[in-house]
């Protein structure tokens, strides 16, 4: 929204270059007819021979400029153009973007409506509706967790049986629906290098990777008085808060002794973002069917 100083400059210089381009045709057109008659030769020459004659603008040529000032005018009068003026149609963007987007939604409800009615496991095992799953999984997920579901380092491969906050249908839904919030908190302070060195040490131990035992035995106390809470007594997770389970070979930031110290010492934070203001209920549904099927 301009001020109403800018507004009104807006307004003035807007609407004077449309005036002026009128009157510079109006000019232009009387001014050459009063130097010469229609016909005679101005006295400009190209390529030696080829002369310019005082022959007027085609009537049709000369009424499309003017026609070009009347839309204009039209124009700034529907749409708005004119400073803070919203235009007779009260036109934005954002307003036919809306249009557009409910156009489309009920255009496709045809083809969802077949699809809502199914119950979750004839929806898992439905064709139909597992490939409008993988073409909204590849236009909304993709991007994070690859084309494949394999995912990427941060980014959890949803094609295995490892879950983070578990992988049943109504667990998928409600991860897509509202998003999920990991937070793995930062332990150098409480640990330092020698604790921290020894953890790591203690979780190699308990994914079957080889481990100085003396570190691993030291880190099995520290593990028992930090991490128990989270991860359980012997590494298995917990899915109700998100806690991975160290138990076995399947790791969201690497396995190797400096990305687990990495962990442990600075912390990570992952976060799936909340769809349910992209997606609608329908599409949900379909995409957690997908990665039902995936992981089955």
């Amino acid at each position: 929204m301009m001020s109403t100083g800018w507004n009104w400059f807006v307004i003035i210089v807007t609407l004077a270059n449309i005036l002026a381009c009128w009157w510079l045709i109006v000019w232009a057109t009387k001014n050459k007819a009063n130097e010469s008659k229609e016909g005679d030769v101005t006295g400009h020459v190209w390529d030696e021979d080829l002369q310019e004659l005082n022959n007027p603008l085609p009537r049709w040529w000369l009424y499309l400029f003017y026609f070009t000032i009347i839309f204009g005018l039209g124009y700034l009068a529907l749409y708005p153009g004119l400073g803070n003026f919203k235009g007779l149609l009260s036109w934005t963007g954002v307003s036919q973007y809306n249009e557009e987007a409910r156009e489309v939604h009920e255009a496709q409800k045809a083809l969802f409506a077949p699809l809502a009615k199914l119950s979750t496991e004839e929806l898992i095992k439905n064709e139909q509706a597992l490939l409008t799953g993988s073409r909204l999984f590849a236009a909304n997920c993709a991007a994070c967790h690859g084309s494949d579901a394999r995912g990427a380092r941060g980014f959890p491969n949803l094609t295995d049986d490892d879950w983070l906050y578990a992988g049943d249908y109504d667990s998928l839904v409600t991860t897509i629906t509202y998003g999920r919030t990991g937070v793995m908190p930062a332990w150098q302070s409480a640990l330092n290098d020698d604790g921290v060195q020894e953890v790591t040490a203690f979780v190699r131990q308990l994914s079957g990777q080889q481990a100085d035992p003396q570190l691993a035995a030291k880190g099995e106390a520290r593990y028992n008085m930090y991490c128990v809470a989270c991860h359980g007594p012997g590494g298995e997770g917990n899915p109700a808060m998100g806690a991975p389970n160290l138990a076995n070979n399947i790791w969201l930031y690497g396995g190797s002794e400096a990305a687990i110290a990495h962990s442990i010492s600075v912390g990570r934070m992952g976060n799936m973002p909340a769809q349910k203001d992209f997606l609608t209920e329908e599409r949900i549904r379909l995409i957690a069917a997908y990665v039902s099927s995936l992981a089955k």
